[in-house]
C-alpha cells in the first residue's frame, strides 16, 4: 500500500512525540504521521526503571498525552510498524510488510536499542533489558517466582533497577566491569556514594568483574558465570550496558554518521529534508566544548524536537540547550546539570554522610557541571554558573552555606 504525508516522524518516543506536538503548536496545518515500532501510544521512558517497574505508577500515568490527544490534533498514528529502509532521493519510507510512505520532510527519532552481551547464554529466556514497556512487563510478570536477580551494568538503569528490586524484597547482585559504578558519567565521589548506599540497602555490588557466560537450564537463565570462576545464582538476569543508536536505515540511505547519525546545529542530517533528533543524533554540543556527542536524555530529545520542527517551518534556531538529567534511587533524588566529561577537578559541597550534597565539576577553574543529591537549590542555581562560564573562588564554592547564586556574578 502506498500513501504520502507532508511530515513523517519515525520514532514515537519523547523526541518524536514532541516534534509532532511542536509542529501543531507552531500552527503547521499539513499532514503529520507519527510512526512507532511499539503498539503503544507515546509514553515516558524514565519511569520504566523506576515508578512503573515498582508498580507505583500505572501505564496510563506515564503516557505523554492521552490517546485522544493525537486524533484531536489530526496526527496520524502508525503503531507497531517498523521502517526498514529510506529512499532519500525519492523521499520514501518502506515498512517491514512492504508498504511505502512518501514524505515531504522526515524526522528520525528512533532512539536506540539495548546493547546485548556477546557471551554464551545472552539469548536465554530470563535475560532482560530495560528499554520498552514490553521489556518491563515481561519482568514484572515473573517477579512472583523470582528471589535472586543478577544485574549486569552499573549505570543508571542498573542502579535504578537494583533500588526497585531491593525495595520489592529481592536478593540483588549488581556486577560492573569497571572499577566503579557510573564511571562514564560521574566523578569518583558520586560513584562511591551510590556504591555505599546500595550496599547499605543490601545490594551485593561488585566492581572490576568480568562476565564470561550466562548459565542456564532447559533454555532458561539460572546464573551468571564470572571470569574468576564464580557462578552467581540468579532467577532473573537484567542487562543494562548501554544502547546502540537505531540508525541503520539512514546510514544505508547514505547519511553521514557512525555512533549516531550526524546532524548540524538545526538537526539536519546530510540527506535532503531529513532531520534526526534525540538519542540517535550525533551533534556538536557547546557544553562539551563543541565535541560531537550523543545525549541520551529526555531533555535532549524534547529540545532537539523543537529545533527540528521550527527549522522545517522556516524559523531555524540552533540547538544550544544546557543538558540535564535525573535519577531516583531509594529516597535519593539526583539532579545533574551540564556535562562533566573532561573535568580536571571536583569540589564537594556539603557532607555526603547527610545524604544531601553536590559535586561540582571544574575544567580550568570553570564550572562545567553539577551532580546534586537531594540538593535542588544547588541544581537550580548552578545552571547560571555553567551558562556564565563562572570561575568562582574554590573555598566559597565548597562552602554549602554560600548560595551558588552569590557566585554567579
Amino acid at each position: 500500500m502506498k500513501s504520502s504525508v507532508d511530515i513523517a516522524i519515525v520514532g514515537a518516543g519523547h523526541g518524536g512525540a514532541q516534534a509532532a506536538i511542536m509542529l501543531r503548536q507552531q500552527k503547521f496545518e499539513g499532514s503529520i504521521t507519527l510512526i512507532g515500532d511499539e503498539p503503544e501510544h507515546p509514553y515516558e521512558r524514565p519511569p520504566l526503571s523506576k515508578e512503573y517497574f515498582a508498580g507505583e505508577k500505572p501505564f496510563e500515568r506515564i503516557m505523554i498525552r492521552p490517546e485522544k490527544f493525537w486524533a484531536e490534533r489530526d496526527i496520524t498514528m502508525m503503531l507497531g510498524r517498523q521502517v526498514t529502509s529510506v529512499d532519500a532521493e525519492r523521499h520514501e519510507l518502506t515498512f517491514a510488510d512492504g508498504d511505502t510512505l512518501a514524505y515531504g520532510h522526515l524526522i528520525w527519532a528512533t532512539g536506540g536499542t539495548p546493547r546485548v552481551l556477546n557471551c554464551p547464554g545472552h539469548d536465554l529466556s530470563g535475560v532482560h533489558a530495560v528499554r520498552t514497556r514490553a521489556d518491563v512487563d515481561a519482568m514484572m510478570a515473573k517477579l512472583d517466582t523470582v528471589e535472586r536477580v543478577a544485574i549486569i551494568g552499573g549505570g543508571y538503569i542498573g542502579l535504578e533497577a537494583a533500588a526497585v528490586l531491593t525495595k520489592l524484597g529481592k536478593q540483588v547482585v549488581l556486577l560492573e566491569a569497571l572499577d566503579r559504578v557510573l564511571a562514564r558519567v560521574a566523578g569518583e565521589e558520586l560513584s562511591h556514594f551510590y556504591e555505599s548506599e546500595h550496599r547499605a540497602h543490601g545490594v551485593d555490588l561488585r566492581t572490576d568483574v568480568a562476565v564470561t557466560c550466562i548459565a542456564g537450564k532447559d533454555g532458561r537463565a539460572n546464573g551468571v558465570e564470572l571470569a574468576n570462576g564464580e557462578t552467581i545464582a540468579a532467577d532473573m538476569v537484567i542487562v543494562g550496558i548501554g544502547v546502540e543508536p537505531a540508525i541503520g536505515p539512514l546510514l544505508e540511505a547514505g547519511a553521514k554518521g557512525n555512533n549516531g547519525v550526524s546532524v548540524d546545529a538545526n538537526c539536519r542530517t546530510s540527506l535532503p529534508d531529513i532531520f534526526a533528533i534525540g538519542d540517535c543524533a550525533a551533534h556538536a554540543n557547546p557544553f562539551a566544548d563543541g565535541a560531537t556527542i550523543r545525549l541520551e536524555s529526555v531533555q535532549n530529545a524534547n529540545d532537539q524536537a523543537t529545533v527540528a520542527a521550527k527549522t522545517i517551518l522556516g524559523h531555524p534556531v540552533p540547538y544550544e540547550a544546557i543538558p540535564w538529567f535525573w535519577s531516583n534511587q531509594y529516597d535519593l533524588k539526583l539532579q545533574t546539570i551540564g556535562l562533566s566529561t573532561g573535568h580536571d577537578a571536583t569540589i564537594v559541597r556539603g557532607d555526603p554522610a547527610t545524604r544531601s550534597f553536590s559535586v561540582v565539576y571544574l575544567k580550568d577553574g570553570r564550572v562545567i557541571a553539577l551532580d546534586c543529591v537531594n540538593a535542588t537549590k544547588d541544581y537550580v542555581q548552578g545552571r547560571k554558573l555553567i551558562i556564565g562560564k563562572a570561575r568562582p573562588d574554590p573555598a566559597r564554592l565548597a562552602d554549602a552555606a554560600v548560595p551558588l547564586k552569590e557566585l554567579a556574578a
